[in-house]
């Protein structure tokens, strides 16, 4: 039986600003819950709210969010359902007030508090910076929820805090009750992202039946940090082991996952099948969080533009060498050329197609510059007056246009003490919450077993996906590459066989930067942390996959030598 007494059930109805509109309704309708958590901030979205700002200071929250209130803040109130979500963003006192003026416009009573702090944009991060937001963790959520509040909203908490603040408030957790802490934490981590926990980018979709609407994910946290993954009856997608698994290696790093209240051991989460759609999860361990927050800086970067010719047929790159040596003939008599610039080729064609898109590959052109300028008309202009002087067949995917804004994303590091987390409760009264000082000193290296390897037999040439899976995501301008075995053999073999030298020759894109493996018995799996993968970050474009999504796709893709056994 997992943990004691009854769960507190805390379900997901938002991964991202932009997620399923209808999810608020559905999980409030759809079965029990004491908790609806709604996570809407992102790197990305910082700086799209910090735009939104710029236009207009009382803007900077996600007003997504307040649309999906309108209806769903009744059946809230009605059903007892406490709803906790980050689509503060960077005005996190504005929301709450739009939640009071929405209840009372819609006749709904509601108290509502909110969490603030986390905003350091004045305190001399350099020039141009937009946005600059510490991770809070949930310890402001709790303090708003035992006072009483119906609706928390806050700005750049963790995206576990929302996980852990109500955990935490509801079971009376102190500060240093790490292991429970640490529970609640990964419990959140499965749940951040919504769908990706019932099915949604798994890299064995098929084996999971009806997935065009995936219900969203609910945890039910257990006093002891234990909790169950599951989800509504009735609702599409599924809860499974490998659906769990693929979430907890998503856009993480090493053994330990750190946090601003506790640093959870992804290294001792055990995942146990608990019936049809339920993933039971235990024995995490938690140790002290680190002496610093992590800080996300935002910076409009600069201007770029984007020219993409489609090259048909035979002589694909002698097609690319002409256009590539006009374009670049034109940008050196330009009166000033881009900064960057940059080529790539995707040979996406096929011989003898029979469709003609088959037959197509792409040349990607992508300009940078501080000045809209250098990116502008220059660059359009001189791609488009080719159209009759070029390679046969010169076409482009879109016409190109004066160039857009980018943004740059940097994580800094601030002391937790300098940090001063507020909740505001529903009277308005602000309370600081106390900052717990970290213990002095290096926590000891994590060093993993590896099982017994795997006994020599013959092997055949297949991709690594048939055997494992794959999940990779970004984190700034790093990409991790989460990779599990579904079987103990596959395990014996993978934890031998992918090693920082094999990752690279499979993925020759990053044989020249950082990669760091970590390795997660309990899970079967290795986490793959690759250093300056995306610049300067998702807002940036660095290269054609902008958050690394599908990094992991292309691992399993690659073709290595496989024992048969496990095939």
């Amino acid at each position: 039986m997992t943990g004691a007494g009854e769960p507190l059930r805390i379900g997901n109805a938002s991964g991202f600003y932009g997620d399923r509109f209808d999810a608020v309704r559905e999980m409030l309708t759809g079965g029990p819950l004491d908790v609806l958590t709604g996570d809407y901030l992102a790197e990305l979205t910082m700086l799209i709210l910090g735009r939104d700002r710029l236009k207009d200071p009382r803007l900077g929250y996600a007003k997504t969010f307040l649309r999906q209130l309108e209806e769903g803040l009744g059946l809230a109130v009605e059903r007892g359902v406490k709803i906790v979500a980050n689509a503060g963003g960077l005005h996190p006192a504005g929301l709450a007030e739009a939640v009071r003026e929405l209840g009372a416009r819609v006749g709904v009573p509601v108290r509502v508090a909110h969490v603030e702090g986390d905003d350091l944009v004045g305190r001399g991060w350099g020039e141009g910076v937009l946005t600059a937001n510490a991770y809070l963790g949930g310890a402001g959520i709790a303090e708003c929820l035992r006072a009483g509040a119906d609706v928390v909203v806050t700005g750049r908490v963790t995206d576990a805090a929302l996980v852990s603040g109500p955990a935490a408030a509801h079971f009376g957790w102190a500060a240093d009750d790490h292991d429970r802490l640490a529970g609640a934490v990964v419990a959140g981590h499965v749940l951040e992202c919504g769908t990706q926990a019932t099915g949604g980018n798994y890299a064995f979709f098929e084996e999971l039946g009806d997935l065009r609407r995936p219900g969203f994910p609910v945890a039910e946290v257990y006093g002891d940090g234990s909790a169950v993954i599951t989800k509504h009856p009735g609702t599409g997608g599924a809860v499974t082991v490998g659906t769990v698994t693929a979430q907890l290696l998503y856009e993480t790093g090493g053994a330990r996952y750190p946090g601003p209240e506790v640093t959870a051991r992804l290294d001792s989460v055990r995942l146990t099948a608990d019936g049809p759609d339920r993933v039971r999860i235990d024995g995490v361990c938690g140790e002290a969080p680190p002496a610093t927050l992590k800080v996300g800086l935002t910076r409009m970067g600069g201007w770029r533009n984007e020219v993409v010719f489609v090259l048909t047929g035979l002589d694909i790159e002698a097609k690319a060498a002409l256009v590539r040596g006009q374009m670049e003939d034109a940008l050196a008599r330009a009166t000033r050329r881009p900064g960057d610039v940059s080529w790539s080729l995707a040979r996406t064609d096929h011989a003898d197609a029979g469709v003609q898109e088959e037959a197509s590959a792409l040349l990607r052109l992508v300009v940078r510059d501080p000045d809209p300028e250098a990116v502008g008309r220059a660059v359009s202009g001189a791609a488009i007056e080719l159209a009759l002087a070029s390679y046969p067949g010169f076409h482009v995917t879109a016409p190109p246009g004066k160039g857009a804004p980018y943004g740059v994303f940097e994580a800094a590091y601030v002391a937790a003490e300098d940090v001063r987390q507020v909740a505001v409760l529903p009277g308005g009264e602000r309370v600081e919450i106390a900052h717990v000082p970290a213990p002095v000193g290096e926590l000891a290296a994590v060093e993993a077993e590896l099982p017994v390897p795997l006994a020599a037999g013959p092997t055949r040439s297949a991709p690594l996906g048939r055997v494992v899976g794959a999940r990779s995501g970004d984190k700034g301008g790093s990409a991790n590459v989460g990779v599990w075995a579904r079987t103990d053999e596959a395990w014996r073999w993978l934890a031998h066989e992918l090693t920082v030298t094999v990752f690279r020759q499979l993925l020759p894109e990053v044989a020249q930067l950082e990669v760091r493996r970590a390795v997660l018995p309990n899970l079967r799996a290795l986490n793959f942390t690759v250093e300056g993968l995306l610049g300067a970050g998702v807002a940036s474009q660095a290269r054609f996959d902008p958050q690394a999504k599908a990094l992991g796709e292309w691992l399993r893709s690659r073709y290595v030598e496989i024992p048969e056994v496990l095939l």
